[in-house]
């Protein structure tokens, strides 16, 4: 069986960056880090990575398309395209995000990843991420508001006879959340909160049922009152959530995500994109979920002038989330990686570089740009020459 060696790199481990170590790779799975010079065989496969970080893959845990593929498309087709692009921008993991609809589109969404082969050409899917269709009507953002509804147990228990449903975002107020949430934890579904009136107390009761996470943080809940914390504050408060940020510099001040980090620490805030099928692609008018969508300038807004999603990738995500928080790249990492895996279960499977972990391994220059990204010890993605000329410039 060949090998897969990476070496001369700084290699970011849980505990520290190694300098003059080498990864070694078997059957898909990280076999050890060795220091020093490595006996090679003649079968064994050298990646150099002189110069160049070598970390975790990013984890994107929530992001509705790119490369003009959305999840509710429900074709294998799409969830290629978009594990394709998501490969280029350092993703090595994802869960397909749905949006608020009808009862038929959302399950065919979910079947579609449950019954979607993994690319051997891009990110792998974790999972589906189902957001809604039990939300708030004030705080919907670009959720159409006539798909809104509270918790049907006819509906959502055909989500969980899948077993690919893994995260849903859900407004723990509406009748039947809470419900929801006990089934749902019980066969180890996470759950998040968010557009969603709820109010500190109601978060707080949420969480005492298991929900674990809040979806965009600040973005579509009842904002923060130094009298009335509501979801916001009790997000910030409970120490048992973590809180998902969009570092896209439009959906947050630069000053909320470095208070965000502040209060929840990097190891409990997630960066996500929440990304549309307008990410890597021009400004125009685009679909989400029968909605037309305006990008001008990368911003999506709806006709009504909500924001609607982002066209922000991960590796843009984490330079911004360092520049935001002041914080250095190590630092930063974790949020996208081992964070996000630890809150979806996959601690020490995903997001990290350790022995017995996925070799689910990304490669970046100086300035964070992608440079190769490996899925289960398989290169998905190299950076042309080109590619490389611009990130140099």
């Amino acid at each position: 069986m060949t090998r897969v060696i990476i070496t001369g790199g700084k290699i970011v481990t849980p505990d520290k960056t190694l300098l003059d170590h080498s990864l070694v790779i078997e059957h898909g799975k990280i076999v050890s880090l060795v220091i020093g010079n490595l006996q090679v065989g003649s079968t064994d496969h050298i990646i150099d990575a002189q110069g160049l970080w070598v970390t975790p893959g990013y984890i994107d845990v929530h992001v509705h398309g790119s490369a003009k593929a959305d999840t509710m498309d429900a074709t294998p087709e799409v969830i290629h395209a978009m594990a394709r692009f998501f490969a280029s921008c350092g993703v090595t993991g994802y869960y397909p995000t749905t949006m608020s609809g009808w009862p038929e589109p959302t399950q065919a969404a979910i079947d579609n990843v449950a019954t979607c082969p993994q690319p051997v050409d891009g990110a792998h899917h974790l999972g589906v991420h189902v957001e809604g269709p039990y939300l708030d009507v004030t705080y919907k953002g670009a959720q159409p508001e006539h798909f809104l509804r509270d918790a049907d147990p006819a509906e959502y228990e055909a989500w969980l006879v899948t077993g690919v449903v893994k995260l849903v975002t859900l407004a723990p107020e509406r009748s039947g959340s809470l419900d929801f949430i006990d089934q749902g934890v019980s066969e180890g579904v996470e759950f998040a909160v968010a557009h969603s009136a709820a109010s500190y107390e109601q978060v707080i009761e949420a969480a005492d049922h298991g929900l674990r996470q809040g979806t965009h943080t600040f973005n579509g809940m009842l904002g923060l009152h130094h009298r009335a914390p509501g979801t916001v504050g009790g997000i910030l408060a409970d120490e048992r959530i973590y809180a998902q940020v969009i570092a896209d510099g439009i959906h947050l001040h630069p000053g909320i995500v470095k208070l965000i980090v502040r209060a929840k620490t990097p190891k409990r805030t997630i960066l996500i994109t929440d990304a549309i099928r307008a990410a890597g692609c021009v400004d125009g008018k685009y679909d989400l979920s029968g909605e037309i969508i305006d990008v001008e300038n990368g911003i999506a807004r709806n006709v009504a002038g909500s924001l609607a999603g982002s066209t922000l990738t991960m590796d843009a995500a984490v330079r911004n989330a360092m520049e935001a928080s002041g914080l250095d790249f190590e630092t930063v990492l974790p949020m996208a990686t081992s964070v996000p895996a630890e809150a979806m279960n996959l601690k020490g499977q995903k997001g990290t570089l350790q022995p017995g972990a996925d070799a689910d391994v990304i490669l970046l220059d100086d300035e964070l740009n992608v440079c190769m990204t490996m899925v289960a010890g398989h290169i998905v993605y190299e950076a042309t020459e080109a590619e490389k000329i611009i990130g140099e410039v």
